[in-house]
Parts: structure tokens; C-alpha cells; sequence
């Protein structure tokens, strides 16, 4: 039976994995929000990015090198929430979010991140994160998407 707290809970992980996704958005219209980015993780978070072999990343050095991209080799990178799925027990949640990324001029495509979120003093958190892009070989499954 989903509770009050419940529904608040699924709608504020929703919103901090939405804003995610916005605040590592730019175009020459739009500056990224590396701050708001940043303070939706809590301290000493890893990042775990698509390219294998598997390296994480801190959140800090994951930051720097995309602020490097976008002054230089990609001047246009924008993600937009496709769906999300959650789950959720007390202060702790796990979430698979879809995603559509676009860089420069080339088509748009998919992603599914991983997170594992904390609730602390009242707000949630993310403390790790992992990703992966669709492949021929691993279709997003359409009961991800909104």
C-alpha cells in the first residue's frame, strides 16, 4: 500500500533526477548548471560512466572534464527524461531513469542511469550513479518510458 510520504517521496526523486538531466543541458542559448548539478549528490559520490573498462569517476573530476567539452568539442550536449522507475524503502531508493541525449548535429540517443539515492535531513541525495547507452544488443524497454 503506497502511503503519503510514499507519493512525496517518488515525486521529489523524480523531480531531482529531471533537474539532473536539465542542469547538464547546454546550447549557445543555455549555460549548464554545474553548481545545481553538483548539489544533488552527496560528498565523496562516484559516478560510474558508460566506457568500459569500468572507472569511477568523482563527481568533482566528472564536472571539470565536461566543462572542458563544452568550451571546446561540444559546444551542444542536451538530455532530456524519458521515464523513470523507483524504488523505495524508508531513506533509501534506487532508481533507473531513461534518458535522450543529443550532442552537436548527431541523432538523438538513449541512455538508462542508474542511482542509488539517500534521503538525509529531509531531502534526497544522490550517492552513486551508473549509465549505459542503448545498443542493438540492449533495447530500452518501453515500460521505462512515460
Amino acid at each position: 500500500m503506497t502511503n503519503a510520504n510514499d507519493v512525496a517521496d517518488h515525486r521529489a526523486i523524480r523531480l531531482l533526477i529531471a533537474r539532473q538531466f536539465s542542469s547538464l543541458s547546454w546550447n549557445a542559448d543555455r549555460a549548464p548548471d554545474w553548481d545545481g548539478f553538483s548539489a544533488d549528490f552527496l560528498p565523496g559520490a562516484q559516478l560510474f560512466p558508460a566506457a568500459r573498462p569500468v572507472r569511477p569517476v568523482s563527481v568533482p573530476d566528472f564536472v571539470t572534464r565536461m566543462k572542458t567539452a563544452s568550451a571546446s568539442t561540444m559546444p551542444v550536449f542536451e538530455e532530456t527524461l524519458l521515464g523513470v522507475e523507483i524504488r523505495l524503502y524508508g531513506k533509501v531508493a534506487v532508481a533507473l531513469a531513461v534518458c535522450e541525449q543529443r550532442e552537436q548535429d548527431a541523432s538523438p540517443e538513449r541512455a538508462a542511469e542508474a542511482l542509488l539515492l539517500v534521503k538525509e535531513e529531509g531531502s534526497w541525495r544522490i550517492a552513486a550513479q551508473g549509465w549505459d547507452k542503448e545498443g542493438d544488443g540492449a533495447p530500452i524497454s518501453e515500460a521505462l518510458l512515460d
